[in-house]
Parts: C-alpha cells; structure tokens; sequence
C-alpha cells in the first residue's frame, strides 16, 4: 500500500480545516499518523509522524519545531496563524495549523482518518469494520443493530443470532433503505436533534421499539446506529451505543477520506494520461481503462451568465460522473480548467458507431443544463485503439468544443471534421510566415484601398465550385458582373486564376485566414 504523503493528506482535508505554512521537504514527504503532544514526557522518535501541539501556544512552538525535527516527525500542527514559520525552515520540518477554536481531539481524528485511508488502488470502502462493528454493538447492547448513512440508506448490519427482528428490519436490509413513512421521518427528526441515545417507540403493532444514536465528527451528522428492542437489551445498552457510535464516526471519516483521496489521485492520474505525461498502459490498469475508448468533453456555454462558473463546474463533474457510472459502472472523469472529461469505452459491434456515446451526451447536456440552469455543450472525440491514444482523442475534443453553439450543442468530431480541419489550418497557417503570404493579401488590400467587392466574388467563386452562375447566385449580381470583376482582379492583384495550385492556396487562406465563405458573403 502506498504510504500517505503530506501533499495527500493537504488534498483530503486541506483549506479551512489545515492550512500549510511552510513544507521544506516538500509534498511528498510521508505522513505515517497524527500523535497528541504529552509535555509530562520525553518526544519519541516518530519518524514521518504529524506531532499535534497540545498545551503549547503557536508563538512559543519554536522549541517544539526543534524536537519534533530531531525526532525525524514529519511536521508540526499548531493552533492558530502565528507559528514559528521561520524556525520551521531552518530545521526542514513542515508547518501547519488549526483554527484557534479548534478541539485538539477532534484535529486529530480527522487527521487519522485522513492519514489510514486507503490509496487510490485499493477498494476497501471500510464496510468490512461497519459490519464489524455492527456485530459488535448487537452484542454489548443486546439487540440486533444496523449503521445508516444521513439519508436513511443502510450501510451495514449486525448477524449475532438468537436476536429478535421485525419486518422493518427485513424490509430495510433487503432493500438496504430504510422504508419511508411519515412516523419515520418524524423519528429521524428527533433523532438528529438528540446528542445522546434515544429510546423510540414501535412504527407499528408488529413492530419493536429502537434504540438510537446519532453518529456525529466535529459537528456535522454522518449518520446513525439503531439497535432493536426485544425486551432484552443490556443495562448499559446506552453507553454501549454512545461507545460505538463514536467508533462509527471515526469508521465513516475514515471511508470518506479515503473516497476523496482515491478520487483525487485517480483524478491526478486520468490528467497526466489525458495530458499524454504518464506512461499510459499503467495508468490505463490502475484507472481501470482497457481497449478501444474515445474522451467526452463537457463545458459550460461560455456565452452565459455564471455567477459562481467553479462551483458549477464541479456540479457538472459530479452530473458526468453519476452518468457515466450509471451507465459503465466505475468510470474516469476529470474536470480540468473548467472542462470536464470522461473516458468512455468502444461502444459494442450492434451499435452505430458513435450512436451510444452521442446519445449519452446528449442526455447529459439536457439533465445537466436542467440541473445547473446552464447551457452545456458536449464533444466526442474519436475513438482510439488503446488507452495511449487518448490524448489524441482528448485533442479532437478540444477543438469540437471550439466550434459548437447554440444551434449544435453536441456533436462528435466525424460531424464536423470539415469545420475542425479548418480550424486547425488556419491556426498552422497563421504561425508560419510561408502559408499566411501570398496573393490573398493583394486582395485584401486592393478591396480595402478601392472599395471593392473583389475577395468576396472570389470566395463565392470558389464556393460555388467556379460555376459563374452560382457566383452570381451568392452574390445576387449578373454573372457578366461577376465575370467582369474576376477580370478585374487578375489584372489589379496579379492573381492566376487559371493555376489550380494557386486557386486552391486562395480558397485555403480566404477561407481560413480571412474567414470568408460565400454562404455567409
């Protein structure tokens, strides 16, 4: 298992909760785990251990910085902005801090939460010590017992046999949701109200009363323990229940941080792939990615008015991301200067080609744009053999991004290779001094210095394939008109209209550079 770093523990719960001060070893130092400061005795050597600054003021930390460097800690979490930065420095040891209010024993329960999550790579969601500790709880308490999240979904429950249940029971975990009725919602509310368990009583004749708890971390509600009723229930069945519901916080913290670490470095992981900075194939294998794929791109209407445009990236990154999951199971989606990206596999040999994925875009737009009360647009890229091509798939949606609008939301790059081609021409040809000179210029100039109409009849020549008649057509003018004025301009530009090289270089560098068509002309 790979060690936690400081810069993973600075991505879980960085910010408001922990500020970094200074890091002279950098980021990828490791953190191994949060130890409480005991001032009565000696500083072990800990090497890689955050050492949490209890009964010692931010200012006078000074002496503390030094011990905690000769004992080979990691760093040194103070309470409060006015820590020892300096000092810090000079002896290669990180500091962070707390707030000034901030409980030393709630700090270092997020911070071990934090620090035991698992890495990216691995599964454990720690249901595996909910179970556990449902059993556990069942057992000291005396009545079978089951741990839910705030919504009422139930997360694990106890199997001591011999304890009584009711259908409540049945019904919740075979739906693992707890059914919903008014007298629930009733008990859930004061439940959440209570700081200490709660005895409630049968939801019905057949049913058995509860004892309750609700699981809290630093203020803010994770969940709840129930634990039934059959008449048999400890006499220290409330303290058991307090005692576990404590357990129960640090175990949903732990699987929280752990969640938002492995997304973090799988989001780290599916940029460097995407940016094509990463050896593809293993990172391919640890993001779960295999065979032909193609890269989705999702983006806010650039045209509309976004108060907060970051946090409603972010809830279009969670919309793509509960999609793509529906849809693929576990998925690789990332949000990178305000665009989010999904890496969405082949679709299968019945399908369409591209027909699924277009599908799906397009329902992500409508629910997206319905949820955030924001136009989205969304970009397919092609379809790449291996994970090591998507990149490119990445740079095809990039540009289909840049030539939506309104009246084309979603389109996959084979709908609008044309538009795409010349796009990318003229940004090649506008960087090399060899293709943006020529005779176009002449044109330009000639039109600008005489007021004439010569690249616009040119264009509409071209467009209309050198048919006079259809020039004449976009041009609403006689075709001797527009025959006269192509005379006029072999003459006065020095233009051979006769060469096919050099009339394919004008439609190229009008169409481009200019921007002229003649359907727009």
């Amino acid at each position: 298992m790979d060690a936690c770093t400081l810069g993973d523990l600075l991505d879980v719960v960085g910010g408001p909760a922990l500020c970094l001060h200074t890091a002279p070893a950098g980021h990828a130092v490791p953190v191994t785990e949060a130890v409480l400061y005991d001032g009565r005795v000696p500083l072990p050597r800990l090497p890689g251990a955050l050492l949490l600054a209890v009964g010692v003021r931010a200012a006078e930390s000074g002496p503390l910085v030094r011990a905690a460097a000769e004992a080979g800690l990691t760093g040194v979490v103070v309470r409060g902005a006015d820590g020892p930065v300096e000092e810090a420095k000079a002896h290669g040891v990180a500091l962070l801090s707390v707030a000034e209010d901030a409980a030393w024993h709630q700090v270092h329960l997020l911070l071990a939460s934090a620090i035991g999550a698992r890495p990216a790579a691995s599964t454990d969601t720690g249901l595996g010590d909910l179970f556990a500790l449902a059993d556990a709880i069942a057992a000291g308490a005396g009545g079978a017992t089951a741990i839910e999240d705030p919504r009422q979904r139930i997360l694990a429950y106890s199997t001591v046999p011999g304890q009584p249940v009711d259908e409540d029971r049945r019904q919740g975990i075979l739906g693992l949701q707890v059914p919903a009725s008014a007298e629930n919602t009733e008990q859930y509310r004061r439940l959440f109200a209570a700081d200490r368990p709660l005895r409630l009583p049968a939801l019905s004749g057949s049913g058995l009363p509860r004892l309750a708890m609700p699981v809290r971390a630093g203020g803010e509600t994770l969940g709840s323990v129930w634990v039934i009723d059959g008449g048999s229930l400890a006499a220290d069945a409330e303290d058991t229940l307090a005692q576990g519901a404590s357990t129960a916080a640090l175990l949903l913290l732990r699987a929280r941080a752990a969640r938002e670490l492995a997304r973090h470095r799988g989001s780290d992981l599916l940029r460097r792939l995407l940016d094509g900075t990463t050896d593809a194939p293993t990172a391919a294998e640890r993001l779960g990615v295999a065979g032909p794929a193609r890269v989705a791109a999702f983006v806010l209407d650039s045209a509309a008015s976004v108060p907060d445009a970051e946090r409603t990236a972010l809830r279009l990154l969670d919309v793509v991301r509960l999609q793509c999951e529906a849809r693929y199971g576990r998925h690789a989606c990332v949000l990178l200067d305000g665009v989010v990206y999904a890496v969405l596999p082949a679709p299968g040999a019945r399908e369409p080609r591209g027909q699924g994925h277009r599908r799906l875009a397009e329902d992500i737009v409508g629910r997206a744009g319905q949820a955030l009360r924001v136009p989205v647009r969304a970009a397919l890229g092609e379809v790449v053999p291996d994970p090591g091509g998507l990149a490119d798939s990445r740079a095809d949606a990039d540009l289909v991004l840049r030539v939506l609008d309104a009246g084309l939301p979603v389109a996959t790059v084979d709908e609008v290779r044309p538009r795409v081609t010349l796009l990318r021409l003229s940004e090649v040809m506008g960087e090399r001094r060899e293709l943006s000179a020529g005779a176009w210029r002449r044109v330009l100039a000639y039109d600008t210095g005489h007021g004439t109409e010569y690249a616009r009849t040119l264009i509409c020549w071209f467009d209309a394939g050198c048919d006079m008649a259809g020039a004449a057509k976009l041009l609403a003018v006689h075709p001797n008109t527009c025959r006269y004025r192509l005379k006029q301009l072999q003459q006065h530009a020095g233009v051979d209209l006769d060469d096919p090289d050099e009339r394919l270089m004008l439609w190229l560098q009008l169409r481009t550079l200019a921007g002229l068509t003649g359907a727009t002309a």
